[in-house]
Formats: structure tokens, sequence, C-alpha cells
């Protein structure tokens, strides 16, 4: 990858970044020395807004209001969450790109919080009616999975069109992602990024 896409602090500029979503792909860094890979993948993971589903033991979770949902209020801390595995993609470059976007007011982070503590959550980038779903993370049961239910809500309320989630896990299978051919989300896409809507 040239290194034009750096600024010379070591991060991928917003312009780039934000034209790349724009397109239908996002980076990854593919090792420690910092190489970064742009990917677009076919088929592509979304969660159709519309049939999102609730698995029934997140909903008896969710009747107990055990978490505190807060927004954009420890963007950094949550990418620090999302991070903290033994195989990550989300290296130094990747943490700085991705926090210069969310001063630009790109990137947000939904956070679930209990007993004034950090236990889970995500993080992504909007544009336009389109969020592009980037990572989660939990340090208690249920905790990422409340805060995607709260997002999903969030996302509804605005008049989003889109959620994706790059690719289509177990994990998200449960909860309605499915696998889409990439001209269906290109498609979906560009529609996604004419509503005039704000994740705020």
């Amino acid at each position: 990858m040239s290194e034009s896409i750096f600024t010379r602090e070591g991060y991928i500029r917003p312009a780039i970044l934000i034209a790349a979503y724009r397109g239908g792909m996002f980076p990854m860094a593919m090792d420690n020395r910092g190489e970064i890979g742009w990917f677009s993948p076919d088929p592509r993971g979304v969660i159709p807004l519309d049939e999102f589903h609730i698995p029934h033991g997140l909903k008896r979770t969710l009747r107990k209001d055990l978490f505190e949902i807060r927004v954009n209020t420890a963007f950094k801390e949550v990418m620090e969450g999302c991070a903290d595995r033994k195989t990550t993609w989300i290296s130094k470059e990747i943490m700085t790109s991705y926090e210069k976007l969310f001063e630009l007011g790109y990137a947000h982070s939904v956070e679930a919080w209990r007993d004034g503590e950090l236990r889970g959550g995500l993080y992504g980038i909007a544009i336009g009616g389109a969020f592009f779903g980037e990572s989660m993370f939990s340090r208690e049961s249920d905790a990422s999975k409340v805060a995607l239910v709260s997002l999903v809500k969030r996302l509804k309320e605005r008049r989003f069109q889109l959620l994706d989630t790059q690719w289509t896990t177990d994990h998200l299978s449960r909860f309605g992602c499915r696998e889409i051919p990439r001209y269906e989300y290109i498609r979906q896409l560009n529609l996604a990024l004419l509503v005039t809507t704000s994740f705020n």
C-alpha cells in the first residue's frame, strides 16, 4: 500500500477513509509492521434493519436493565477494548485514523456501562444513511449485544437505511445478519448515501 495514504503523523487521511467507505471498501492492518490492506468482501455481511432479531435470552437481559447505554463518551476506550485480543487488525495507525474520524463527527461508539465502568460496546462509521459497523467487545456477558440492540434502535429512529457488518459470523447471524452479493451491497449503499440524517 502506498505511503501516500498516511500523514506524517502515521494515520490514514480522513478524506481517503471516507472515500473508501463511500466506495464500499474499508481498511485493516495486516501485520505488526503497519501494512494496511483494503477490503470489499463479496458476499458482504449486512443486518437488514427491518429484520433485526433479538434472541430470546438477550430479551431477558434487556428486561433486567443491567447496563447504562452511552453514546460517544469513550470512543478511544471502546477501540482499545476491541483491539484487546490475541490477534487484532486494529493497529496503532488504524486507531489513530478512526480517532480522527471521531473528531470530525463520522465515527461513533455505543457503550454499555455498569457501576461506572465500561463493560462493552461497539464502534463504526456513519455516512449519510449508512452505518458501517467496525468491531465490538465485551468484558461482561451480553454487554456488546445490548449495545448492538441500542445501535439498531438509534439507526431506525434516525431513518438509516443500511447497517454494514462487513462479514457474516455465527454470532451476528443470530441477530439477522445475512450475506448479499457485492453488487447488491453497492446498490443499497448508494441509496443509503443519499439519505440526509445524523447519528447524533
